[in-house]
């Protein structure tokens, strides 16, 4: 069984920077696809970023609100990944959970939350004045 559990969120003023991270525990996998995904009061859970693993290869997805100011990385050896949020705006408000699916997922399936196999409770993130 997998595990994973985020930690780093909290209350920051507009144009501020915080860093989540996600540890994931239990079986580990050579091919995945991790990902971070958020949600907002009254919204439906919405894609952030994502990272897909095969063999050597390694590819960042982002979605259009967040590319230029979000990075999404992995270490390997502490079997986490991050996602490092610069210039956060109130509209970034949201519950973010991480998401793995245990393959490398097609370039179409990596934006929705259905395909993904294992997920975190999730951390708050608040940006307000």
């Amino acid at each position: 069984q997998v595990r994973l559990e985020e930690s780093g969120g909290g209350v920051v003023q507009p144009g501020a920077s915080l860093r989540l991270s996600c540890a994931a525990s239990g079986r580990t996998f050579s091919d995945y696809t991790l990902a971070w995904f958020r949600q907002a009061p009254g919204k439906e859970r919405e894609f952030v970023a994502a990272i897909r693993r095969s063999g050597g290869n390694t590819g960042t997805h982002y979605s259009d609100s967040v590319k230029g100011r979000f990075t999404i990385s992995r270490d390997n050896a502490k079997n986490s990944v991050y996602v490092q949020m610069t210039s956060l705006k109130p509209e970034d408000t949201a519950v973010y959970s991480c998401a793995l699916a245990n393959s490398r997922l097609i370039l179409s399936r990596v934006w929705y939350s259905e395909n993904y196999d294992y997920w975190g409770q999730g951390t708050q993130v608040t940006v307000s004045s």
